[in-house]
């Protein structure tokens, strides 16, 4: 690596921060679920309709912020999503009923839904793709991370200062994360900082392709005609709504089905979330690591996505089994597995797509994956009311199979660039 290497991972650690902060803000309504059904008398079917609000409005957003990144810009873009989060996370406190936490939460998503194709293009075009693989589990592990400080900190502020502080304090750090993006962040040709080395590094490391044929409805006519396109969104579409299940339903899950109070919630459910954060990296380096002993970009990704299926697979054992502690154990192997799975589907998009559209088909993808996530959430609140958690844990076990399937099927190097391998960077 280039000694002189630092901008562009200062704005990897960057979107770090942003995603973590994107995820404090949605898991504070997650980790108070218990509190707020109890305090309203909710059952989990008009729980999942809450959050399936979010789903369906972040699904949209992926789609059509990604096309307005394309747009405006990653700089513009991403600090006009973070003010919009923050403000509707502040304002979440003022909730009384049903509705209203619907309402909030459907306007959180159309802030939240920005970040992912946003960071994915920043790293399509800052990083050679050598280094896209780890640059995207830098800032994915933000997901798990700010999973775990939610965990810890919620039930905390929620115990000494009230449950509506949370939402307060959460939305206060996405402003605070403003200043340091319009710091860090700047278009490669325009960055004040950026060195001639560096430039030339990232340069060198990047596809032949960098521009898409055509533009408007043509530019997406011939995405949408691209068998890359769709096993991107069908491999998404699969995968999410297991880390949606998780995300969403494990805070509920220990007090329905562990009898645990907050404050063991607090002491516990972070264990999945640091798992999680193992997992983005295990995805990034191994990839990494098969592209440097020369294995083209696109094999490799596939053979992570094989291996990091079967981990999943945990979380059949883990709704049978009798201790808590050993079910929260087998949940974190399988989010392991997630997301070292995750890191990939979202590193694709750059590797196989022009910079100018990078973050449409990203977008795409998330909105495959959020309306599936949503309806998969509105089955899981019926399922809970009728049965039980397990058939839940078991769909969520098997689902990334089928989608590894689709990967290893439809996916092919993308047309007209050179063969993706170590010797390029």
């Amino acid at each position: 690596m280039n000694s002189t290497s630092r901008q562009r991972w200062w704005i990897a650690w960057t979107l770090f921060c942003s995603t973590t902060i994107n995820y404090i803000n949605r898991q504070t309504l997650s980790v108070l679920a218990p509190v707020i059904t109890q305090e309203l008398h909710l059952r989990h079917a008009q729980l999942s309709w809450v959050f399936s609000a979010f789903q369906v409005s972040y699904a949209a957003m992926w789609l059509v912020g990604g096309v307005a990144l394309d747009v405006i810009g990653t700089r513009l873009g991403l600090a006009l999503a973070v003010i919009w989060w923050s403000v509707v996370s502040m304002a979440t406190s003022l909730a009384h009923s049903l509705s209203q936490f619907a309402v909030f939460r459907f306007l959180l998503g159309i802030g939240e839904g920005c970040n992912w194709p946003g960071a994915s293009k920043a790293v399509a075009e800052w990083f050679p793709a050598r280094e896209r693989g780890i640059a995207v589990a830098i800032f994915d592990s933000g997901s798990s991370v700010g999973g775990a400080v939610a965990a810890i900190a919620v039930p905390w502020v929620a115990l000494e200062l009230g449950w509506r502080y949370a939402f307060v304090l959460s939305g206060v750090l996405g402003l605070l994360w403003l200043a340091l993006w319009l710091r860090v962040y700047y278009p490669l040709d325009r960055h004040p900082r950026l060195t001639q080395p560096e430039r030339a590094w990232i340069e060198a490391g990047r596809d032949t392709a960098t521009h898409s044929k055509g533009g408007g409805a043509g530019k997406w006519l011939s995405l949408l005609k691209e068998r890359n396109t769709w096993g991107i969104v069908l491999g998404r579409s699969l995968t999410d709504p297991i880390w949606w299940f998780y995300v969403f339903w494990l805070p509920q899950y220990l007090s329905d089905a562990r009898g645990f109070s907050l404050k063991q919630i607090a002491a516990s459910a972070w264990v999945p979330f640091v798992a999680a954060d193992l997992g983005n990296f295990t995805g990034g380096l191994a990839s990494g690591f098969l592209v440097k002993r020369g294995m083209p970009v696109l094999r490799a990704r596939k053979w992570v996505c094989a291996v990091s299926c079967l981990p999943v697979i945990a979380g059949i054992p883990a709704a049978l089994a009798r201790s808590p502690y050993w079910a929260l154990a087998l949940i974190a192997v399988a989010v392991w597995g997630y997301a070292s799975w995750s890191t990939m589907g979202l590193t694709l998009p750059s590797d196989l797509f022009p910079q100018d559209v990078v973050a449409s088909v990203t977008g795409l993808s998330g909105l495959g994956a959020g309306l599936a996530g949503a309806v998969f959430t509105l089955a899981i609140g019926k399922l809970l009311d009728r049965f039980s958690y397990i058939p839940a844990f078991f769909a969520a076990a098997t689902l990334p199979l089928a989608a590894t399937v689709a990967v290893l099927i439809l996916l092919r190097p993308a047309s007209g660039a050179r063969s993706q391998t170590a010797d390029r960077s």
